[in-house]
Protein backbone atom coordinates (compact mmCIF):
# COMPACT_ATOMS: atom_id res chain seq x y z
CA UNK A 1 0.00 0.00 0.00
CA UNK A 2 2.84 2.40 0.87
CA UNK A 3 4.43 1.78 -2.54
CA UNK A 4 1.15 2.57 -4.27
CA UNK A 5 0.83 5.83 -2.36
CA UNK A 6 4.45 6.72 -3.14
CA UNK A 7 3.92 6.01 -6.84
CA UNK A 8 0.77 8.14 -6.89
CA UNK A 9 2.55 10.98 -5.14
CA UNK A 10 5.44 10.77 -7.59
CA UNK A 11 3.03 10.85 -10.53
CA UNK A 12 1.41 14.02 -9.16
CA UNK A 13 4.84 15.58 -8.62
CA UNK A 14 5.92 14.75 -12.17
CA UNK A 15 2.71 16.22 -13.50
CA UNK A 16 3.35 19.38 -11.51
CA UNK A 17 6.89 19.61 -12.84
CA UNK A 18 5.65 19.17 -16.42
CA UNK A 19 3.12 21.94 -15.90
CA UNK A 20 5.73 24.24 -14.39
CA UNK A 21 7.98 23.60 -17.37
CA UNK A 22 5.12 24.60 -19.69
CA UNK A 23 4.58 27.98 -18.06
CA UNK A 24 6.12 31.19 -19.36
CA UNK A 25 7.09 33.08 -16.20
CA UNK A 26 7.01 36.33 -18.18
CA UNK A 27 3.32 35.93 -19.09
CA UNK A 28 1.76 35.08 -15.75
CA UNK A 29 -1.44 36.88 -14.71
CA UNK A 30 -0.82 39.77 -12.38
CA UNK A 31 -4.07 39.19 -10.50
CA UNK A 32 -5.85 35.87 -9.96
CA UNK A 33 -9.37 35.76 -8.50
CA UNK A 34 -10.93 32.54 -7.22
CA UNK A 35 -14.50 31.55 -6.36
CA UNK A 36 -13.85 28.72 -3.90
CA UNK A 37 -16.95 26.60 -4.48
CA UNK A 38 -17.87 23.03 -3.56
CA UNK A 39 -16.94 22.67 0.11
CA UNK A 40 -20.38 21.50 1.15
CA UNK A 41 -20.72 19.10 -1.77
CA UNK A 42 -17.28 17.66 -1.02
CA UNK A 43 -18.36 16.86 2.53
CA UNK A 44 -21.79 15.49 1.61
CA UNK A 45 -20.24 13.12 -0.95
CA UNK A 46 -18.25 11.64 1.92
CA UNK A 47 -21.14 11.52 4.40
CA UNK A 48 -19.56 14.30 6.47
CA UNK A 49 -20.99 17.52 7.93
CA UNK A 50 -20.72 20.53 5.62
CA UNK A 51 -18.46 22.20 8.18
CA UNK A 52 -15.73 19.64 7.51
CA UNK A 53 -15.84 20.58 3.85
CA UNK A 54 -15.07 24.18 4.77
CA UNK A 55 -12.25 22.98 7.03
CA UNK A 56 -10.79 20.88 4.21
CA UNK A 57 -11.03 23.90 1.93
CA UNK A 58 -8.60 25.77 4.19
CA UNK A 59 -5.86 23.32 3.18
CA UNK A 60 -6.50 24.15 -0.47
CA UNK A 61 -6.31 27.86 0.30
CA UNK A 62 -2.93 27.41 2.04
CA UNK A 63 -1.63 25.46 -0.96
CA UNK A 64 -2.80 28.06 -3.48
CA UNK A 65 -1.40 30.99 -1.50
CA UNK A 66 1.96 29.17 -1.40
CA UNK A 67 2.11 28.52 -5.14
CA UNK A 68 1.10 32.12 -5.86
CA UNK A 69 4.00 33.25 -3.67
CA UNK A 70 6.35 30.85 -5.44
CA UNK A 71 5.28 32.19 -8.85
CA UNK A 72 5.44 35.80 -7.61
CA UNK A 73 1.82 36.53 -8.52
CA UNK A 74 1.06 40.12 -7.53
CA UNK A 75 -2.55 39.80 -6.33
CA UNK A 76 -4.76 36.90 -5.24
CA UNK A 77 -8.42 37.55 -4.38
CA UNK A 78 -10.55 34.77 -2.90
CA UNK A 79 -14.30 34.83 -2.37
CA UNK A 80 -14.64 33.83 1.27
CA UNK A 81 -18.15 34.97 2.23
CA UNK A 82 -20.65 36.83 0.08
CA UNK A 83 -23.38 39.29 1.06
CA UNK A 84 -25.81 36.56 0.01
CA UNK A 85 -24.26 33.91 2.26
CA UNK A 86 -26.14 35.33 5.26
CA UNK A 87 -29.09 33.29 3.94
CA UNK A 88 -27.35 30.09 5.06
CA UNK A 89 -28.13 28.33 8.38
CA UNK A 90 -26.82 30.30 11.36
CA UNK A 91 -24.78 27.33 12.55
CA UNK A 92 -22.87 27.23 9.25
CA UNK A 93 -22.36 31.01 9.28
CA UNK A 94 -20.95 30.83 12.80
CA UNK A 95 -18.59 28.03 11.76
CA UNK A 96 -17.34 30.00 8.75
CA UNK A 97 -16.68 33.06 10.90
CA UNK A 98 -14.81 31.03 13.49
CA UNK A 99 -12.85 29.31 10.73
CA UNK A 100 -11.76 32.70 9.37
CA UNK A 101 -10.44 33.64 12.80
CA UNK A 102 -8.70 30.28 13.17
CA UNK A 103 -7.12 30.48 9.71
CA UNK A 104 -5.65 33.94 10.19
CA UNK A 105 -4.48 33.16 13.73
CA UNK A 106 -2.63 30.07 12.51
CA UNK A 107 -1.31 31.42 9.21
CA UNK A 108 -0.43 35.08 9.78
CA UNK A 109 3.14 34.33 10.92
CA UNK A 110 3.88 32.22 7.85
CA UNK A 111 2.11 34.69 5.57
CA UNK A 112 4.33 37.48 6.89
CA UNK A 113 7.43 35.31 6.48
CA UNK A 114 6.51 34.89 2.81
CA UNK A 115 6.00 38.65 2.42
CA UNK A 116 2.24 38.37 1.92
CA UNK A 117 0.22 41.55 2.43
CA UNK A 118 -3.23 40.69 3.81
CA UNK A 119 -6.12 42.86 2.67
CA UNK A 120 -9.87 42.57 3.11
CA UNK A 121 -12.63 43.70 0.78
CA UNK A 122 -16.28 43.82 1.78
CA UNK A 123 -18.46 45.33 4.51
CA UNK A 124 -16.39 44.51 7.56
CA UNK A 125 -18.54 46.37 10.09
CA UNK A 126 -21.29 43.76 9.67
CA UNK A 127 -19.00 40.87 10.57
CA UNK A 128 -18.61 39.54 14.14
CA UNK A 129 -16.20 41.56 16.26
CA UNK A 130 -13.79 38.63 16.51
CA UNK A 131 -13.50 38.54 12.72
CA UNK A 132 -13.06 42.31 12.51
CA UNK A 133 -10.32 42.16 15.14
CA UNK A 134 -8.32 39.36 13.49
CA UNK A 135 -8.57 41.03 10.10
CA UNK A 136 -7.40 44.36 11.53
CA UNK A 137 -4.51 42.59 13.26
CA UNK A 138 -3.53 40.67 10.11
CA UNK A 139 -3.70 43.78 7.94
CA UNK A 140 -1.62 45.78 10.41
CA UNK A 141 1.03 43.08 10.85
CA UNK A 142 1.46 42.60 7.10
CA UNK A 143 1.00 46.18 5.89
CA UNK A 144 4.69 46.70 5.12
CA UNK A 145 5.09 43.43 3.21
CA UNK A 146 5.87 43.77 -0.48
CA UNK A 147 4.96 40.34 -1.82
CA UNK A 148 1.61 38.86 -2.79
CA UNK A 149 -1.41 41.05 -2.02
CA UNK A 150 -3.93 38.60 -0.56
CA UNK A 151 -7.48 39.96 -0.76
CA UNK A 152 -10.01 38.18 1.43
CA UNK A 153 -13.50 38.98 0.12
CA UNK A 154 -15.64 38.75 3.26
CA UNK A 155 -19.25 39.94 3.36
CA UNK A 156 -18.53 41.04 -0.18
CA UNK A 157 -20.94 41.66 -3.06
CA UNK A 158 -20.13 43.22 -6.41
CA UNK A 159 -23.35 45.22 -6.59
CA UNK A 160 -22.85 46.59 -3.09
CA UNK A 161 -19.28 47.56 -3.98
CA UNK A 162 -20.41 49.50 -7.05
CA UNK A 163 -23.25 51.11 -5.06
CA UNK A 164 -20.78 52.25 -2.40
CA UNK A 165 -18.54 53.69 -5.12
CA UNK A 166 -21.44 55.59 -6.70
CA UNK A 167 -22.49 57.00 -3.33
CA UNK A 168 -18.95 58.19 -2.60
CA UNK A 169 -18.69 59.84 -6.01
CA UNK A 170 -22.14 61.45 -5.63
CA UNK A 171 -21.12 62.82 -2.24
CA UNK A 172 -17.97 64.33 -3.78
CA UNK A 173 -20.10 65.97 -6.48
CA UNK A 174 -22.53 67.34 -3.86
CA UNK A 175 -19.63 68.84 -1.90
CA UNK A 176 -18.27 70.50 -5.02
CA UNK A 177 -15.06 68.46 -4.95
CA UNK A 178 -15.89 66.88 -8.30
CA UNK A 179 -17.96 67.78 -11.34
CA UNK A 180 -20.39 65.24 -12.76
CA UNK A 181 -18.77 65.73 -16.16
CA UNK A 182 -15.45 64.61 -14.68
CA UNK A 183 -16.75 61.19 -13.62
CA UNK A 184 -15.26 58.54 -15.89
CA UNK A 185 -14.21 54.89 -15.76
CA UNK A 186 -11.09 55.68 -13.76
CA UNK A 187 -13.13 57.66 -11.21
CA UNK A 188 -15.29 54.63 -10.51
CA UNK A 189 -12.28 52.30 -10.45
CA UNK A 190 -10.60 54.54 -7.88
CA UNK A 191 -13.61 54.25 -5.55
CA UNK A 192 -13.83 50.45 -5.56
CA UNK A 193 -12.57 48.26 -2.71
CA UNK A 194 -9.70 47.19 -4.99
CA UNK A 195 -8.55 50.74 -5.78
CA UNK A 196 -4.89 50.80 -6.76
CA UNK A 197 -4.82 47.13 -7.73
CA UNK A 198 -4.84 45.69 -11.26
CA UNK A 199 -8.05 44.03 -12.45
CA UNK A 200 -8.03 40.21 -12.36
CA UNK A 201 -6.44 38.70 -15.45
CA UNK A 202 -7.81 35.27 -14.56
CA UNK A 203 -10.93 34.15 -12.69
CA UNK A 204 -11.09 30.54 -11.51
CA UNK A 205 -14.31 28.93 -10.29
CA UNK A 206 -14.32 25.42 -8.89
CA UNK A 207 -17.09 22.81 -8.54
CA UNK A 208 -18.63 23.03 -11.99
CA UNK A 209 -20.95 26.04 -11.77
CA UNK A 210 -20.48 28.50 -14.64
CA UNK A 211 -21.39 31.88 -13.17
CA UNK A 212 -19.61 34.71 -11.36
CA UNK A 213 -22.09 35.05 -8.46
CA UNK A 214 -21.88 38.80 -7.85
CA UNK A 215 -18.07 38.69 -7.57
CA UNK A 216 -15.91 41.61 -8.76
CA UNK A 217 -18.53 42.66 -11.33
CA UNK A 218 -16.69 45.78 -12.45
CA UNK A 219 -13.19 44.32 -12.29
CA UNK A 220 -13.94 41.17 -14.32
CA UNK A 221 -14.84 43.09 -17.49
CA UNK A 222 -12.01 41.52 -19.52
CA UNK A 223 -10.83 38.70 -17.27
CA UNK A 224 -10.20 35.25 -18.68
CA UNK A 225 -12.48 32.73 -16.95
CA UNK A 226 -11.51 29.15 -16.15
CA UNK A 227 -14.17 26.77 -14.85
CA UNK A 228 -13.37 23.36 -13.39
CA UNK A 229 -15.47 20.54 -11.96
CA UNK A 230 -12.90 19.97 -9.20
CA UNK A 231 -14.41 20.72 -5.79
CA UNK A 232 -12.51 23.33 -3.83
CA UNK A 233 -11.16 20.99 -1.09
CA UNK A 234 -9.57 18.88 -3.87
CA UNK A 235 -8.09 21.90 -5.69
CA UNK A 236 -4.31 21.96 -5.42
CA UNK A 237 -1.18 23.42 -7.00
CA UNK A 238 -1.39 21.28 -10.13
CA UNK A 239 -4.93 22.51 -10.80
CA UNK A 240 -3.85 26.13 -10.57
CA UNK A 241 -0.91 25.38 -12.84
CA UNK A 242 -3.30 23.77 -15.35
CA UNK A 243 -5.38 26.94 -15.30
CA UNK A 244 -2.26 29.02 -15.94
CA UNK A 245 -1.19 26.83 -18.87
CA UNK A 246 -4.64 27.25 -20.42
CA UNK A 247 -4.59 31.00 -19.69
CA UNK A 248 -1.31 31.41 -21.55
CA UNK A 249 -2.72 29.67 -24.61
CA UNK A 250 -5.43 32.28 -24.98
CA UNK A 251 -5.13 35.51 -26.92
CA UNK A 252 -6.39 38.52 -25.01
CA UNK A 253 -7.63 41.12 -27.46
CA UNK A 254 -9.61 43.44 -25.11
CA UNK A 255 -12.11 44.16 -27.89
CA UNK A 256 -9.47 44.65 -30.56
CA UNK A 257 -8.41 42.44 -33.46
CA UNK A 258 -6.03 39.51 -33.44
CA UNK A 259 -2.44 40.60 -33.75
Amino acid sequence: MNNKIANLTQAVQLNEQDLLASIDRQKLPGHIAIIMDGNGRWALKRGLPRSLGHLAGMESLKDIVNICCDLKIKVLTVYGFSTENWKRPQQEINYLMNLTVEYLNKEINELCEKGVKVNSIGILKELPQSVQDIIANSVERSCNNSGLIFNLALNYGGRVEITDAVRAIAAAVEMGCLKASQVDIQTITDHLYTAGQPDPDLLIRTAGDCRISNFLLWQLAYSEIWFTNVLWPDFRRQHLLSALVDYQRRERRFGGLQK
